[in-house]
Parts: C-alpha cells; structure tokens; sequence
C-alpha cells in the first residue's frame, strides 16, 4: 500500500491548544501522533511510504476561500511582534461574526472571524504543514484515479473539522474534502467519515452537492464536539438535499453497535454508486481514547476497515483523529491492513 507522508508536519507543533482565564490547556494534537503512525506502518511489509507531489494552491482554493488561505498564512506574523514570549503560537480571543466587517478589519483584528474554536494554535510553520497535509491527500487521490486500490494519506494536522473559510478542532485545511474535490471530476465521489467526532467540515462543504454524498459516524453532538452540527437531520440543502448523511451515536456505543450502524453507511454508498470512496479515518473511536466516550476494540477497528474494504472501490484514507498514543499506531495498523 502507498502511504504518503510528509516530516513537514513536525514544525506545526504547538505546546497548549487554548487556554482558560487561569492557564494554557497542553495540546493533545502534536507532532508525536503521525511519527508514531508512521513508525507503525514501517513494519508491515506492504507499507510503501512516499514524498506527496506538490499540486499547486488551485485544488486548495477549490475547498477553501483565498481569504482564509490569507489567513493561515499570516496570522502568525500578524501576531508575534505583539507576543511577549516568541515562538508561541497565535490563538486569537475574541471570534468575529460579521463576514465583510471581519473580512475589511486588517492585521488580527479579523483574525477571530475564521475560527470557531481556541484548538487551531497558529505557529510560523502550521500554513506549509497544513499544504503538505493537503498535498499528501492529493498524492493518494491520484494514485487511486491511476488505479491502486486503496492508498493512505498520513495527514497531520488533521482536516474534517475545517470549513470553506473556518478552522476548528485541530483542522486548517480540509485534506479529505480537498482530495475528494480533486476526484469528483472524474466521477462521483463518496466520503465516509469514521472519525469519533462529526466530519462538520466536510459536511458544510459539500452540503448542496449531488455528485459526492458526504456519511459521517460518529457521537452525538448534543453532547460531543462540534456540538452545533451532526444530528440526523442534516441531510443536505437545495440540490444536495438527501445527500448527507450522519449517523450520531450515544456514549458508550461498542464494537457491534457501531458495525450495524456502519452497514447502513456502506448500503447507502452501494446505493449511490461512486467511482471513488474517501474515508475520514479517526482512531480516536478507540475503547482508551482519552477524547472519546465509544468502547470500540482493536478487534472492532479492524473488522470496520473489514468492511469498508469488502464493498470494493478505489478507496483514499485520510488520517485524522486519534489521541490515545500507545495504541494509536497499531489502531491505524489494524483498519489499513484489511485493504493491503
């Protein structure tokens, strides 16, 4: 199998994700979690890691606005001369909600209006690591049009939390939607999301298309992050209408519980017919993940990449979520191998 990966990723290493009136909050996202994926995947004699090929700004701009690429690429400049500790990564306080007043404010006044959370700690390197992320995407979205049957994109950060013009959740760009973006000129595209949190990004991407169906399991957001989007009916607007679907589950949802929930996922993709599946792929559904509630087992992860696996497409698995470090490596290892 073809693992795309970029080291790029490690200067995109923040020390806390947001803060209280009291103190920074430590990250869980950081550089560890795709070294350890990475040092994992390199044992198994059918793993074949690769440098991504560079696609240009165009499939981005494709997802995302040129507004919030802007964004990305100079908050952290924007901030630093203003910071008295240097090298710590930009977290703005204060979040807009008026888009032409945010987007005409200058410097990192309008900075709040991009985000819809304090997780996305900007630092001088999160922009081109947040590219490499997406052109490892782009990279197995390519190798799948060329005909491999199923390829991994060891992306970091991570990306289904993203919007058009919003990070969130450890997300700056969208690699999942990006690459999917980049295959739905080639046919239908379906994008199934396995992450513990709700895919909101995606969703709100692709929310009135017809031509990529956009799944997503995951917990119940009246009680889990993002809380504001997931529920079951959210189905898609104007000519995507009936082409979204989510799957919310309760706390606690074991191995079988999520299975069955899983088979009337992969009913709607045969039903839709795509030429080309795309899979969210969080490990954070894990039974010990220190962010999730799911009692899933190494086994389960496994059989769900089983069953993924078994409906046959042209499949791109993008990594997502996962904070569970001692597992996480051997977790990802267990739902690829059904596909190698």
């Amino acid at each position: 199998m073809k693992i795309f990966y970029s080291a790029d990723h490690r200067h995109h290493n923040p020390i806390f994700e947001g803060y209280t009136s009291e103190k920074l909050l430590p990250a869980f996202e950081k550089a560890e979690r795709a070294e350890i994926v990475l040092a994992a995947l390199q044992e198994n004699s059918w793993s074949e890691i690769l440098p991504p090929a560079d696609f240009g700004l165009e499939p981005v701009l494709s997802v995302h606005s040129i507004a919030y690429l802007d964004y990305l690429l100079s908050a952290y400049d924007h901030w630093q001369p203003f910071s008295p500790v240097p090298e710590i990564a930009f977290i703005p306080g204060t979040f807009g909600i008026d888009h032409p007043t945010a987007i005409s404010m200058s410097g990192t006044e309008r900075y709040g209006f991009f985000m819809m959370d304090t997780t996305v700690a900007i630092n001088a390197a999160t922009y081109s690591a947040a590219l490499k992320a997406a052109n490892c995407a782009l990279s197995g979205a390519q190798a799948i049009a060329r005909g491999q049957r199923a390829v991994f994109a060891l992306c970091r950060p991570p990306g289904h939390h993203a919007g058009r013009e919003v990070c969130g959740g450890y997300c700056f760009l969208n690699n999942a939607a990006i690459a999917a973006q980049w295959l739905s000129r080639l046919g239908k595209v379906a994008i199934l999301d396995v992450d513990y949190h709700a895919g909101n990004g995606t969703q709100e991407i692709f929310y009135e298309r017809a031509d990529v169906l956009t799944i997503s399991l995951h917990a119940d957001p009246a009680f889990e992050y993002p809380r504001y989007a997931g529920f079951a009916n959210e189905t898609g607007s104007e000519g995507g209408a009936g082409f979204h679907h989510n799957f919310p589950l309760p706390a606690g949802t074991d191995s079988e519980g999520y299975l069955n929930s899983l088979k009337e996922a992969l009913l709607l993709i045969d039903q839709f017919d795509p030429e080309y599946l795309v899979i969210s792929a969080g490990m954070d559904i894990y039974q010990d993940e220190p962010l999730g509630t799911f009692k899933i087992t190494a086994e389960g992860i496994y059989k769900i990449g089983e069953q993924i696996s078994n409906i046959g497409l042209p499949t791109l698995i993008v990594m997502e979520g996962g904070y569970h470090l001692t597992s996480l490596g051997s977790n990802f290892g267990a739902f690829l191998e059904p596909f190698s």
